[in-house]
């Protein structure tokens, strides 16, 4: 079954990591913990993505009071655990705690440009684009 885990001292360093090829696309462990810290104050939520036990990924959002939305920053699954349905099942857990919490009614994220596989999966659940800011793309899903 899969769920989302709070990360604390027994599990941050679990060594998961994402294949050569995504790197340019996906921020590694240590720079979504990072992530997770700068944005304490907007209550961000790092959680690993879990199968029973079984630590297969890792993401992140956090509120964005000026924009009056959630960000859901980070989403990578393991390479090890690829192909198998993780990511989407993270996306729809994380979507039904934001909607849950109630306190936005949207939510944005961004993607780096060449990543087919995050496109194709974030429209599947419909976030639409709406600009871009460099190299990022990003959408916005109505909740």
């Amino acid at each position: 079954m899969i769920h989302l885990t709070e990360i604390g001292p027994e599990n941050w360093r679990l060594g998961l990591k994402v294949s050569e090829k995504q790197k340019a696309y996906v921020s590694d462990s240590a720079g979504l913990l990072a992530r997770a810290y700068a944005y304490r104050k907007e209550r961000s939520r790092a959680f690993l993505i879990c199968d029973g036990e079984t630590p297969v990924g890792m993401g992140l959002y956090y509120d964005v009071p000026s924009m009056q939305c959630y960000d859901f920053s980070q989403l990578f699954i393991d390479e090890r655990y690829q192909g198998r349905g993780y990511g989407k099942a993270a996306v729809k857990l994380v979507l039904e705690e934001l909607k849950r919490d109630g306190r936005y009614g949207k939510v944005v994220l961004c993607y780096i440009e060449g990543n087919d596989a995050a496109k194709t999966m974030y429209v599947q659940f419909g976030f639409v684009e709406t600009g871009r800011e460099e190299d990022e793309i990003v959408m916005e899903l109505t909740l």
